[in-house]
């Protein structure tokens, strides 16, 4: 036997293997282990007997099972860092647009050139999966028609014996990529359904005819700070290696704000998203609609349903919106109900970005002090702002500096360029996680100080996570739930929300109530609103 034929044999074995891998390989990384390749699929027997018929029968099933199996690789990747990212499978028509949003944070992170190659990487892994599914299908139909009179009777019986192995309910055998597509052609069609469903309810709004002077009455003359910290989730509270330095941390914030006379109420939320899509969770929760795609999103902002920042606008607030993480044109943002929206470019912040956290929290606060609580004959405000210095990549970490000093942010330059770099934190999973905590505590350190320094009797803010981190990062591929904190100095605000059975400090139990992000507005209009006589419709006798 000639060299030649023993390559030639060898490359055939090993396409027949790289297929039973393709065929087997589950679509979460945690489920990868020599034993889910200890598995029968179906589809290896079915490919093999398509590729045997005849002539040009044969040859056009090669070429639609290798663009079919480029297909499946791809999901199949997809599905992979979906899960670690996302915590849930790729969706086909929800989720095209988070390779624009990828480009933007890895090009913040990296540079443009990153993010150019990125895209250049996906383009051409897809036409080498395609390209290698061909080849590897063309050494498979080689090997079945060197004698097809064998193959096809023995593909049949091993057709026969993966019925019996399913008869006899054996749990390694299946139809993983078939049952894959059909998911993902379900899941496609759903979503369609789910479009069209929410645009026909989206607009039956509770609060629709409540939008006058007498909501939320009993905030009147406060300052209402609705503060979605990035990535701020349970998991902190509750898993190692997060739970006891936070717990540590919380307990410290606890008894600092109690000294200044503040009173806290805690409890949970469960975000509609994980790992990333912010705006996604800002949007549940200032809607009291439950928004979990971005076609979801982009159909919200084009009904007429309120905001809780436009409630409070038709209440006689001044809206604001303190989003650093901005920075390209925001059309949807009119949506909300802003009268001004700071992004990345019109808060003063002449420092150096940390990575692709445009501005570090502390200097968000500060800004915001400055340009809309100083002064006395003003209206009040309310403020929807993003603290992103926990949004990946978690380094540099900034740390706090004395109030008067933060300026225009140039003293923050220094933190800024120290540290070690992405690349360095990210190669191990145990630095990541130390450097996303570091990060949750400054978010918390900067709240306590701000409060500390700025908090009187007029200031009411409102803390809760956007949604958990990556389940690479929490550990916890089902993690969706977020703390939430009502922090008041006034304790005629902590009454009005009793009902709630909020736990106080800022610890909350396992015990303490979790709702769901989309019951936030309505629960928080119900809590602060007094009914009147002009608002229920009854006229007092004269």
């Amino acid at each position: 036997m000639s060299y030649r034929h023993i390559f030639n044999i060898s490359l055939n074995l090993a396409a027949c293997a790289g297929l039973f891998a393709v065929l087997s390989v589950p679509n979460q990384l945690v489920w990868v282990s020599p034993a889910a390749f200890v598995y029968f699929p179906l589809e290896f027997m079915l490919i093999g007997l398509l590729l045997l018929l005849p002539g040009r029968f044969g040859r056009v099933a090669k070429i639609v099972m290798a663009v079919i199996l480029g297909i499946v690789m791809l999901l199949r990747a997809a599905d992979l860092m979906s899960h670690e990212v996302l915590g849930r499978p790729f969706d086909l028509i929800f989720d095209i647009h988070l390779l624009a949003d990828g480009g933007n944070v890895l090009s913040g992170a990296m540079g443009e050139f990153a993010a150019v190659g990125f895209g250049l990487l996906l383009v051409t892994l897809s036409v080498v999966l395609c390209w290698l599914a061909f080849v590897m299908l063309g050494r498979v139909q080689q090997m079945l028609l060197i004698n097809a009179r064998v193959s096809a009777p023995v593909l049949a019986a091993l057709l026969v014996a993966w019925g019996l192995f399913g008869v006899f309910g054996s749990t390694r055998s299946g139809s993983f990529t078939l049952d894959q597509l059909v998911w993902h052609g379900r899941d496609t069609l759903n979503s369609v359904l789910d479009i069209r469903q929410f645009a026909e309810t989206v607009e039956d709004d509770a609060l629709a005819d409540r939008a006058d002077s007498t909501l939320l009455n009993r905030l009147q003359g406060k300052d209402v700070f609705v503060v979605f910290a990035e990535s701020y989730g349970r998991v902190l509270l509750e898993r190692e290696p997060f739970a006891e330095a936070m717990t540590a941390t919380l307990t410290s914030a606890q008894g600092t704000l109690a000294a200044e006379g503040v009173q806290i109420r805690s409890a949970y939320l469960t975000s509609p998203v994980a790992g990333g899509l912010s705006w996604l969770a800002h949007a549940s929760a200032l809607s009291g609609a439950w928004i979990d795609s971005e076609t979801r999103f982009k159909t919200l902002v084009m009904s007429e349903r309120l905001t809780l920042n436009r409630l409070f606008q038709k209440a006689g607030w001044r809206t604001v919106a303190a989003m650093p993480g901005i920075t390209m044109l925001w059309p949807e943002g009119e949506y909300f109900g802003y009268d001004h929206i700071y992004n990345a470019h019109n808060f003063g912040y002449e420092g150096e970005p940390f990575n692709w956290v445009t501005m570090p929290d502390q200097y968000v606060m500060s800004a915001l002090q400055a340009r809309e609580r100083n002064g006395s004959s003003r209206l009040p405000v309310m403020a929807e702002v993003a603290l992103i210095s926990s949004h990946a990549p978690w380094t540099p970490i900034a740390k706090l500096v004395p109030w008067d000093e933060v300026g225009d942010g140039r003293i923050f330059n220094k933190q800024a360029l120290a540290g070690p770099t992405p690349e360095v934190v990210w190669r191990e999973v145990e630095s990541i996680r130390d450097h996303y905590r570091q990060a949750i505590e400054y978010m918390l350190s900067n709240l306590v100080s701000y409060v500390q320094e700025y908090g009187d009797e007029n200031l009411v803010i409102l803390l809760l996570g956007d949604h958990p981190p990556a389940p690479m990062v929490s550990g916890d591929p089902d993690a969706r739930q977020v703390p939430i904190h009502l922090i008041a100095r006034d304790a005629e605000v902590i009454k009005a929300v009793a009902h709630w059975d909020w736990q106080p400090g800022m610890l909350p139990g396992s015990d303490a109530p979790v709702w769901r992000m989309d019951e936030l507005r309505d629960r928080f209009v119900e809590a602060f609103t007094v009914e009147t006589a002009s608002s229920t419709g009854v006229v007092a006798a004269e």
